[in-house]
Parts: C-alpha cells; sequence; structure tokens
C-alpha cells in the first residue's frame, strides 16, 4: 500500500544528514565554527523571538483547557484510552526529558548558586534564586510546547484518520500544498528538529555515563573515545529494543526508568534534608507562578547582562521546540481516547509536578553537600564537567558504589529508551505517518541518530551539540505556531458543527428539517478542509 512505502521525506532526510555526518566527519573544526557563528547571531539578534513564541504556547495551552474544545474527545466519542495513566505518565517521562533531569539535576541548581541571574553568588538568597530559575527551565513552557504538538498530530489522527505528519496537520491552513513540496520541507524540518534534539540528549547520556563509570573505576578515562564506544553500545541496545515496538520494549522500559527514579529521589529525601526539602519545593514553586510573567519577558535590556539568559534560557527554549518534533510525535502516538482537556493537563502539569520534586531534592542535597565541603562539589564540576556533579554528589551517601551503579543503570536506560522513541517517530516522519514503522526503517535511523551525536561530539563536545540545538529550533518554531493555527481552525469548523447536531436532538422537527441543510453543508465544507485519511489504518490498528 501507499503508507507502506518510503516517502521523499525519507530519502531526502537521509541524504542530507549523511551529508552532515559526513562533513563533520572529515572536518570537525569548519563544523564547529559555523554552527558557532549562526548561533551567536541567533542567541544576540533572535533571542527575543524564542521568549515569546514559548509565551505563546503556554498561554494556547492554558486556552485549549478552558474552553469548550476542552471535551473533544481525541478519537471516537465512545473510545477508552488505549494506555492506563500510569503507563501514559511513564511515556511522558522517559521521552519527554528522562535524560535531561538526571543530568541537570544537582548540575543546574549547583550552578545557578555560585552563578546566579542577580543575587550574590553562595548565599541563602542565591539558592533561592537558583531553585526558581531551575523550575522556570523545566516548568510549563517545555510541556506546552510539547502540548501542541502532540495534540495537533493526535487530533488529526485519531479523530479524522490522517496520517500523523505534521504536513498533514497543517492541511486546514495549506489545503492541497501539504501534500506536494511545501508539506514535504516541513516534515524534512520535523525531522531535522528529532534528529538534532535527540542527538542532544545522546550526548549529554554518552558524557554523563562515561564520567559515572570514570569517576567509579579508574582504569576507565572519560574521554571522547570511551564516549563514541557508549554511544555504539547504546546504539545496540535501543535498536535490539526498537524490534520490540511500543507495547513492549518502550512500555517496560518507561516502567522500570519511572520506579527506579523514583526510588533514587526518595533515597536521597530520606538521607537528606527532608524538611528543608519539601519547604523548598514549597517555596520554590510559589515563587516560580508569582514570577512566570516577569522571568519569561526579561531579557536583561537594561543591564546588559546577557551571559546566563544565552546560556541557559534560551538554551532550553531552543532544546525544548527542538525536541518537540519527537517528543509530540511519540505523546500523541500514545494519547488516544483522551479529551483535549485530559490530554493537557496531564501533558502539561504532571510532568512539571514531577520536575519541582526532583530538583527540590536534588537540587537542595546538591547545595547543601557542595556547602559542608567549602564549595569542592562545584569546583570539581568545573573543572570535571557538569557530567561528573550526579555522581560526585551520590559518593558522599551511604551505599555510594551501588547508588552510582544504579544512576548509571537509569542513565543507560533512558539513553536507550528516548532512542528507541527517536527511531520509532522519526521512522513514522519518513513512511507517510505509519503507526508502526519497519525495523529496517528504524535501524537507519538508530544509525543516523547516533552518527550525528558522535559527530557533535567530535566536532566540540557538549557546546556543538548546544550550538545544532538552537539552530535546528528556530525554523521549526514556526512549524509549530501554524499547528496551533491549524488546529484552532479545525475545532472552530467541527465545534459548529457539533453544535448544530446538539440543536437537532434538541429542538423540534420543524427546526430540524430547517437546519439539516446548514449542517450538511458545514460537515462538506470541513470534511474538504481535513487532510486525507491514512489508507493503511485498519491494518496498522491491528498490530
Amino acid at each position: 500500500m501507499k503508507s507502506r512505502k518510503l516517502s521523499i521525506v525519507f530519502w531526502v532526510s537521509l541524504i542530507i544528514a549523511a551529508v552532515f555526518i559526513a562533513w563533520g566527519t572529515f572536518f570537525p573544526e569548519n563544523v564547529e565554527t559555523i554552527l558557532g557563528a549562526i548561533d551567536g547571531f541567533i542567541a544576540t539578534n533572535l533571542g527575543w523571538f524564542y521568549m515569546l513564541v514559548m509565551t505563546f504556547f503556554v498561554l494556547f495551552a492554558i486556552f485549549m483547557v478552558v474552553t469548550p474544545f476542552g471535551r473533544i474527545k481525541l478519537g471516537r466519542p465512545d473510545e477508552k484510552p488505549e494506555y492506563s495513566y500510569f503507563t501514559w505518565f511513564a511515556f511522558l517521562f522517559t521521552a519527554g526529558m528522562g535524560v535531561g533531569l538526571v543530568f541537570f539535576g544537582v548540575t543546574e541548581p549547583l550552578t545557578h548558586y555560585h552563578n546566579p541571574p542577580s543575587e550574590d553568588p553562595g548565599s541563602m538568597a542565591a539558592a533561592e534564586e537558583s531553585l526558581q530559575h531551575t523550575i522556570f527551565h523545566w516548568g510549563f513552557h517545555p510541556w506546552a510546547v510539547y502540548a501542541v504538538v502532540g495534540l495537533a498530530l493526535a487530533y488529526f489522527k485519531f479523530r479524522h484518520h490522517s496520517p500523523i505528519l505534521m504536513s498533514s496537520a497543517l492541511t486546514p491552513l495549506l489545503g492541497e500544498r501539504a501534500k506536494g513540496p511545501l508539506g514535504h520541507s516541513v516534515d524534512v524540518l520535523a525531522v531535522f528538529g528529532t534528529i538534532f534534539g535527540i542527538a542532544t540528549s545522546l550526548g549529554l547520556g554518552a558524557t554523563q555515563i562515561t564520567a559515572g563509570l570514570s569517576f567509579s573505576f579508574e582504569a576507565i578515562d572519560n574521554n571522547i573515545f570511551t564516549q563514541l564506544l557508549v554511544v555504539l553500545i547504546i546504539t545496540v541496545a535501543f535498536v535490539t529494543s526498537a524490534v520490540t515496538g511500543v507495547n513492549k520494549g518502550i512500555r517496560y522500559l518507561s516502567w522500570m526508568n519511572i520506579v527506579v527514579a523514583i526510588g533514587l529521589m526518595v533515597f536521597v529525601f530520606v538521607l537528606g534534608s527532608s524538611v528543608q526539602m519539601i519547604d523548598s519545593f514549597m517555596t520554590t514553586t510559589g515563587n516560580y507562578l508569582q514570577n512566570i510573567p516577569s522571568m519569561t519577558f526579561d531579557m536583561n535590556a537594561f543591564t546588559g547582562e546577557r551571559d546566563f539568559l544565552n546560556d541557559w534560557t534560551l538554551f532550553y527554549w531552543a532544546w525544548w521546540i527542538g525536541w518537540s518534533a519527537f517528543v509530540g510525535s511519540f505523546i500523541a502516538r500514545v494519547s488516544r481516547g483522551r479529551t483535549i482537556r485530559e490530554f493537557v493537563i496531564g501533558v502539561v502539569t504532571v510532568p512539571f509536578l514531577f520536575s519541582a520534586i526532583w530538583f527540590a531534592i536534588l537540587g537542595v542535597a546538591g547545595i547543601e553537600t557542595d556547602n559542608a565541603v567549602g564549595g569542592a562539589l562545584y569546583e570539581l564540576v568545573q573543572t570535571e564537567g557538569d557530567e561528573v556533579a550526579l555522581f560526585a554528589f551520590l559518593e558522599s551517601l551511604p551505599l555510594d558504589v551501588i547508588v552510582i551503579g544504579i544512576a548509571v543503570l537509569l542513565i543507560a536506560s533512558f539513553f536507550v529508551t528516548s532512542a528507541d522513541a527517536g527511531t520509532f517517530v522519526l521512522g513514522m516522519l519518513t513512511t507517510g505517518g505509519r503507526l508502526n514503522p519497519s525495523l529496517q526503517i528504524k535501524v537507519i535511523w538508530g544509525a543516523i541518530l547516533s552518527g550525528t551525536a558522535a559527530v557533535l561530539l567530535f566536532s566540540g563536545g557538549l557546546q556543538a551539540l548546544e550550538m545544532a540545538m538552537l539552530i535546528a529550533a528556530f525554523p521549526f518554531a514556526f512549524v509549530v505556531i501554524l499547528l496551533a493555527i491549524s488546529l484552532v481552525k479545525a475545532l472552530s469548523n467541527e465545534y459548529d458543527i457539533l453544535r448544530l447536531e446538539s440543536k437537532q436532538q434538541e429542538f423540534e422537527p420543524d427546526y430540524q428539517e430547517e437546519s439539516k441543510r446548514e449542517l450538511e453543508e458545514k460537515r462538506e465544507e470541513f470534511e474538504q478542509s481535513l487532510p486525507d485519511e491514512d489508507v493503511d489504518i485498519e491494518g496498522e490498528e491491528k498490530q
């Protein structure tokens, strides 16, 4: 069938990705120079765009919750959710930011504590400001952009049976052009946002795994060659996992990830200053909710200090936008049967609460440990890199060898699950929106992901990864904006139809006959504005 064939998006994306990998392999310094120049221009001149567009996504998510659109179901009116709440939240946690939470859990609060945006370094005020900005970076904003992409894809896929593609979701705006070069370009852009987003996470995971192994075993060096070896080993692991599909490999790994992560968090909470952590969670959450507007629009226009903004906030905003193609597609895939209101509330609030608790525990524990050793923990991070922070902190706890081993396995598991889900999404995006892409396609994209991560690590380490993410996210931000507009247009038309149908059932036969013609016209007009149905949907649903 048509949907089983490789699309033009696959071949174009494959060629461009291969060219990029070859470029980075043979001219790594040139890659770093060019990425740095583009990155600097975007950060300096277009940072305001990232701040505004992320604010728009948060407001859009709120709009979806409070309007009558929230009652519309992502599927048939009588359809039940495909996955339980626990499995669904495990998918969100694993695909959304599991690797990042483990990587930055100690590092970010500790770094902000010694380099706060405005307070005196190392003060109690700096600790409070540190946790507030950390939650800001991991709070509502990232999950709002995920919700926009995931909601648009899930709505058109499960309610109107269209392929799960960015171009298909833009059909109400683009019309027939969504099937042509313009639509293909959007899908290729989504592929590259996904590639660089996942490559960034794979790079973070590889550096932290090698740091943990090096920290625990003196014979293992934390260098580029060890990192590349880790990437290779994990590639074999996630390709093996990809064979089993969503309902086995990713599902079981997601369960394990969230259970182990909660276990690690509880372990630190019990052995640390538990009351202080609870107090910090409440205070930080309150400060965050109170200061969202000022933090969201703060461009440091009058102070001239842009280092914190460029190095942290803008990097995160770009990372979340770049990741949204991947995370949004995966969330859409596992959210069938939920209402729009349930979808948005679940996607935005539950991960935010988990992140707030996570940083309140690990962040407070990391800062307290650093104070107890006279700043030695932060000095180690400065000399050895951000990736060692978690392990240096865990070394101060009882059963440190066992706990560090569990932490390394957790990072590796997140690594495998994210990459597994990434190959799954890339397969969908490049095979016409198939819900179950073939193993061969997932293996090809697994190799591309690993190659991209390796090239970026070889070309400049984490800095190159961050630069690539900032650049790739800029054009895709416009795609997400168009997805939001397209979704509202389709929902408005469908809501009018649903309202007329409801009135027909309530009023007398004379009114029903009079409004029947209007309802038929609206249905016909609405159906013409939707993307074509996925011709292979019945076969996919049976898999």
